[in-house]
């Protein structure tokens, strides 16, 4: 089995900062791609950012230029510096991450249960 835990949500103002971070851990023999979705009251959840093994990175449109996306491979953590934030960025923001448990085994996805995200003044 394997975990994924999320830590630093919170309130911030219009323009402020906020750094999420996502630990797996578990039965983890390696991780492909790990990445963050949000989703907000009434809404579907949305691809925030994700990041592949070696890097390669992808942003949906409404945050590039104000979030970076980076991984920790040897502590199999991912992050998510928020700048730049905007009161249309409220929402849970869930990590999910590619599992490969053991050799020959297929990748299996899994999810955090979730840090909000509140952007008021």
């Amino acid at each position: 089995q394997v975990q994924l835990v999320e830590s630093g949500g919170g309130l911030v103002q219009p323009g402020g900062s906020l750094r999420l971070s996502c630990a797996a851990s578990g039965r983890i023999f390696s991780i492909n791609v790990m990445g963050w979705y949000r989703q907000a009251p009434g809404k579907l959840r949305e691809l925030v950012a994700t990041i592949a093994s070696g890097g390669s990175t992808n942003y949906a449109d409404s945050v590039k230029g104000r979030f970076t996306i980076s991984r920790d491979n040897a502590k199999n953590t991912v992050y998510l510096q928020m700048d730049g934030l905007e009161p249309e960025d409220t929402a849970a923001y869930y990590c999910n991450a590619a599992v490969r448990s053991s050799p020959g085994l297929k990748t299996y996805d899994y999810w955090g249960q979730g840090t909000q995200v509140t952007v008021s003044s």
